[in-house]
């Protein structure tokens, strides 16, 4: 098992005399910059030019600069970009103003994993990923709350760069929830499976297969919907709130009954065999060039795809019965 650091254990006062520059101000970067300024930390927003996200930061009375210009005044450097669009901003901005004992910063191992961004050896190289999107890490930190997250130290040029990332974990509120140690690989080799065998890939994959089911045997998609897709959400609530024992003592007992006997004719040793498959992929790399190869064409596939599931009927039937939810119009 391994060690959780919490607030008590996180010294924020590391950081709180210096200038912490955050690279980018999309999901991850409005909350990051947002929830460390309401703490107690001096904040700047880096941005590449022409970036309509410049107008965003201002508006919520952050300092803008180019990204270049924000590294040069900054003792520590978070990059909070894309995996793909990383690169050329790092090598472009970032890398040439870059000096000895600054803190470079990263939410996602995948740049460092795969050895597309390569820090010199006099600065140190931290990770700091709270396990929630964005939106999620901003929300929960303004009901003093606080999204689990994980620290890595890839390089420690001064010394104490673990109690760095730990005070800037603890300045985004991942103090409150958890912070665990881990390391640059296996962050994103545990990312990446799990984003696409399970979290993603694999439950929508699941939802889809079983609202088509429904719908190919005569039920309504109305009802196949709320049975497949929109209960999804009320069953992992219970499970993220105390484990599956609460989530299986909640529901009646003839679904724990199902649960026990038909889950595993579901998700069967060849799912199995194939998730094996995924992680080797993601392992070797293969996965990271096929996902950089597709992104430097312009993401075509991705694009095609994100289209013509937009338009599919579990999609279009969801919008429908979403858009006239109560709630979902105050």
């Amino acid at each position: 098992m391994g060690k959780m650091y919490y607030d008590s254990d996180c010294n924020t006062g590391l950081l709180k005399d210096k200038t912490i520059a955050i690279i980018g101000y999309g999901s991850q970067g409005h909350a990051h910059a947002q929830n460390l300024r309401d703490s107690g930390f001096k904040v700047i927003i880096g941005l590449y030019e022409g970036s309509k996200s410049a107008e965003v930061a201002k508006a919520d009375g952050f300092t803008v600069l180019t990204a270049a210009e924000a590294t040069q005044q900054a003792a520590m450097v978070m990059l909070l970009v894309n995996d793909e669009k990383m690169k050329p901003i790092y090598d472009e901005s970032v890398a040439p103003n870059l000096k000895a004992g600054m803190t470079l910063g990263f939410a996602h191992g995948f740049n460092i994993r795969y050895g597309r961004v390569v820090p010199p050896k006099d600065v140190n190289v931290v990770m700091i990923a709270p396990k929630g999107p964005g939106h999620t890490v901003r929300s929960q930190y303004n009901e003093n709350r606080g999204v689990p997250g994980l620290i890595a130290i890839e390089n420690d040029a001064s010394g104490n760069a673990k109690e760095i990332a730990l005070a800037y974990a603890s300045g985004i509120g991942c103090g409150r929830g958890g912070i665990l140690e881990t390391t640059f690989t296996e962050e994103t080799e545990t990312d990446l499976f799990g984003e696409q065998c399970v979290l993603c890939g694999g439950v929508t994959a699941l939802m889809q297969a079983g609202f088509e089911t429904l719908v190919e045997a005569g039920y309504q998609p109305e009802s196949a919907y709320f049975e497949c897709v929109h209960e999804m959400k009320l069953i992992i609530d219970l499970v993220v709130e105390k484990g599956f024992g609460f989530m299986r003592y909640s529901i009646s007992d003839t679904a724990e009954y199902g649960d026990y006997t038909v889950g595993n004719r579901m998700i069967t040793q060849a799912t199995k065999d194939e998730m094996k498959k995924v992680l080797a992929e993601i392992k070797d790399g293969s996965f990271a060039n096929k996902w950089i190869a597709e992104s430097d064409a312009g993401k075509p596939n991705l694009l095609a795809t994100r289209k013509s599931e937009s338009e599919s009927l579990i999609e279009t039937v969801g919008g429908q019965l979403r858009a006239n939810m109560s709630w979902k119009n105050k």
